[in-house]
């Protein structure tokens, strides 16, 4: 016998000595080749799950875009192709009046008293008057008109209403400087008589227009108020 501890036994490993880790073939451990395998596959599927959200993201977008620009263009006139168009203002209407203006009346008929029957005749009917005078023009008017200071929106209806009362006689703006020999003083409406009105009452006048009138419409005209006089002036 001797004192030397006997040896391992065979096959058995050697007490004390660490084991070593398994290999694959190609001499890497396996251990190591397992995670770098798993870290790929999570990678891979990371980038598939990135798209995924990135994609649903980007339709959402377009689906909001499509929704506004079709409530948008719903609000849109079909007409115009889009475009936004603002009506223009209609014109201003003024209502005939009888008040707010002084009116003047100037003979331009050549019937003697003329303006001063029609001067009468307008106070009658309610009209402020102005005094009475004779045509600066020279020549007579076949055609009545009434004239109004012009951007005097007060002047303007009282000379509609003077040309209603007459059968429809035209109103224009009042030339510079008006045609009446005695100036118009306050006055802010002229009255032109042509041989078509003088000698006329306004009941006269306002014959022919309350008979196209009524035809038209049954109203009847407004009330008017004839007065001849044989005044010498005007």
């Amino acid at each position: 016998m001797t004192d030397a501890p006997e040896g391992p036994a065979e096959g058995e490993p050697e007490r004390g000595s660490r084991r070593s880790p398994r290999v694959g073939d190609s001499g890497s451990p396996v251990g190591s080749t397992l995670s770098i395998v798993l870290a790929v596959i999570a990678v891979i599927a990371g980038f598939f799950i990135l798209r995924a959200i990135t994609d649903d993201d980007g339709d959402s977008g377009s689906a909001t875009d499509d929704t506004t620009s079709s409530v948008l263009g719903s609000d849109l006139p079909a007409d115009t192709g889009g475009a936004v168009t603002t009506a223009a203002p209609g014109p201003t209407t003024i209502a005939p009046s009888k008040t707010g203006a002084t009116v003047s009346v100037a003979n331009a008929s050549g019937v003697s008293g003329s303006a001063a029957s029609m001067t009468q005749a307008l106070a009658a009917a309610g009209y402020t008057m102005g005094e009475p005078g004779n045509n600066t023009g020279g020549s007579d008017l076949t055609t009545s008109v009434v004239y109004y200071a012009p951007g005097d929106a007060a002047a303007q209806a009282v000379a509609q209403s003077v040309a209603l009362d007459l059968g429809g006689l035209t109103t224009e703006a009042m030339p510079n400087p008006p045609p009446i020999d005695k100036g118009l003083g306050t006055s802010t409406v002229l009255l032109m008589v042509g041989t078509d009105t003088a000698g006329k009452t306004i009941a006269e006048l306002a014959g022919g227009a309350a008979t196209a009138t009524t035809g038209a419409g049954g109203v009847q005209p407004p009330a008017a108020v004839g007065v001849t006089t044989t005044a010498a002036g005007g």
